[in-house]
């Protein structure tokens, strides 16, 4: 499947305004549907290479700011919502994570708390292929997700650390060093 393909799905999924990361992927959903299964397939594998392009240590962090912490499976869904925010906005924030600052949600949420976790979005392939055949996504036909190594993570309770790397986002949602 083409880049431009995939994205074309989450475009349309996105066209009504406003619209929920849940609205998003059950816009998909009923999209992808309409698929042959290969294509529905080929779509999941090309989420999977989002989901590695965007599996950066410093978007990990910006996600661990944002929502105050971040597990391994909260990044999952942390990358989901960026999904349903469509190209531009996963683009951006691969290159610099610190633009999320700018997004008015995110902004929002450093006064409101709210956490951004989209896990629907990383199931739309599998949903739309058991609604087309009836039969679920074959294991093997659903790749596992990538991110980097616990291990190799600097430590995003640095708080120096995250001033330094993320400037706009460490302004919004930590306290003032004294």
């Amino acid at each position: 499947m083409r880049t431009d393909d995939f994205w074309a799905v989450v475009d349309r999924a996105t066209a009504e305004r406003p619209a929920s990361p849940a609205d998003v992927a059950e816009r998909a959903v009923a999209d992808l549907a309409t698929h042959d299964p290969e294509e529905i397939v080929a779509w999941g594998r090309h989420l999977e290479k989002v989901l590695v392009a965007s599996g950066k240590e410093d978007l990990w962090a910006a996600a661990y700011l944002i929502n105050g912490g971040c597990t391994e499976e909260g990044f999952d869904n942390f990358r989901g919502w960026l999904v349903a925010h469509g190209r531009k906005a996963v683009a951006a924030s691969v290159q610099s994570p610190d633009v999320l600052a700018g997004m008015p949600a995110v902004r929002a949420a450093a006064e409101s708390g709210a956490v951004f976790e989209a896990e629907e979005v990383l199931t739309i392939a599998a949903r739309a292929y058991e609604k087309a055949t009836g039969k679920p996504l074959a294991a093997d036909e659903d790749p596992p997700r990538t991110r980097p190594e616990v291990a190799d993570l600097w430590d995003f309770d640095n708080e120096d650390e995250m001033r330094r790397r993320l400037p706009r986002l460490s302004e919004l949602f930590l306290e003032p060093p004294d």
